[in-house]
């Protein structure tokens, strides 16, 4: 498989723990790992693979770093390129801005042509409203959600599931 880049930010430190476990269960060396505090246009230019870790926080913003970076992002011409991204949020004090960054980030990348892999079940969660459902079936996240706040019991079980998942998306794109 060719290098695939995991972009990710994190505010608190809980995005960047959760970004290091996935990183542990990729198993496979062909991860290269960037925060996108220091990332550059250039730098998604460099990949046809790409993978997206974010929080949301308050009513429905971007982490910080993504938030300040967010001008540059929707330059970028994702044509040819394979996007996968999960996302942190709490489904019950937030229930209606639910990990709303995988939306916002996936809807960009859809508009500038690139494709969506990692859709994920919404089943299973307690939110009332999310930007990351796909508007033409409200059954499925763009990416994967996992709410540390009330569900870090099953955060291991859906990486693994996920990871396995866009392995095969990644490999067939």
């Amino acid at each position: 498989m060719e290098n695939i880049a995991l972009f990710y930010g994190s505010e608190t430190g809980v995005t960047d723990d959760i970004t290091r476990d996935f990183v542990s269960l990729w198993e496979q060396d062909t991860l290269d790992l960037m925060e996108i505090a220091d990332a550059t246009v250039i730098d998604f230019n460099k990949y046809e693979k790409l993978i997206f870790a974010l929080s949301t926080w308050y009513d429905g913003d971007l982490q910080s770093d993504w938030e300040d970076f967010f001008d540059d992002f929707k330059t970028i011409d994702f044509t040819n390129k394979t996007v996968a991204i999960f996302g942190l949020g709490d489904q019950v004090a937030y229930a209606e801005y639910f990990v709303d960054g995988i939306g916002i980030l996936a809807k960009e990348v859809l508009k500038n042509g690139g494709k969506m892999i990692g859709y994920w079940p919404t089943k299973g969660y307690q939110h009332t409203e999310s930007v990351a459902m796909l508007e033409e079936n409200s059954e499925l996240f763009y990416g994967l959600p996992i709410d540390e706040d009330n569900e870090s019991q099953l955060t291991d079980e859906r990486l693994v599931s996920w990871i396995s998942q866009i392995k095969k998306e990644f490999q067939s794109s």
